[in-house]
């Protein structure tokens, strides 16, 4: 079997892509089980060797498909500069980009959280997917906390751990087991609640001041 191997010609970059694409596409559609090689030489309209010279197997194709999927994640749901300044803006913004990352991503995080139970480079990639969120937000809080303008006793990653798993959980109940919400009531509930949760004053939201 020819090993991995990483082609610095514009031909080898476009080739190893398409068969990224065509393996997230087979996975997304079938499973993780169900997709042979084949399909995915296939969709990428490659022969064996070709894939080969790329990936090493199934599962190697798989693990950079999940981390690419954990990359695209985090960068949908950065709220950037553009964001209104106001911290009961900037919570709604992140929770409503957060929806929309697991979304366009559920059935595939779903995968990795399988295969998290019995390869340990998965649990891996779930634990990175999952930090970068709670340092993220753990951060926020800090920050709203030195302005006076959150509940100074809370723990910030404690809190970022729990209110972020609050957030997952609801993607997953919403997105994956067919919780009926429109997505705007679902963001306005989730950013109450967290708002609430930290103390967020009614001076720092505009939300707040008519809830």
């Amino acid at each position: 079997m020819i090993v991995r191997s990483s082609v610095p010609t514009s031909r080898g970059r476009r080739t190893r892509a398409a068969l990224l694409q065509a393996g997230r596409e087979a996975f997304e559609e079938h499973g993780y089980d169900a997709v042979r090689i084949d399909d995915v030489c296939g969709r990428a309209e490659v022969s064996h060797g070709t894939f080969y010279t790329y990936f090493g197997s199934k599962e190697a194709l798989f693990g950079e498909v999940a981390a690419a999927v954990v990359g695209e994640m985090f960068a949908a749901s950065v709220v950037g500069a553009a964001a209104p300044d106001d911290p009961y803006a900037r919570i709604e913004a992140a929770n409503r980009l957060y929806l929309r990352a697991w979304a366009a991503n559920s059935r595939l995080v779903r995968m990795v959280e399988q295969a998290a139970t019995s390869e340990e480079r998965f649990g891996r990639l779930l634990l990175e997917l999952r930090e970068v969120f709670v340092r993220r937000g753990a951060e926020g809080l800090k920050r709203l906390q030195e302005q006076g303008l959150a509940d100074p006793e809370l723990d910030p990653r404690l809190t970022a751990v729990m209110l972020g798993g609050m957030v997952e959980h609801f993607a997953h109940v919403w997105l994956d087991l067919g919780e009926r919400a429109d997505e705007q009531a679902a963001v306005d509930h989730l950013t109450r609640l967290w708002a609430r949760a930290i103390g967020l004053t009614v001076t720092s939201g505009s939300r707040e001041e008519g809830a």
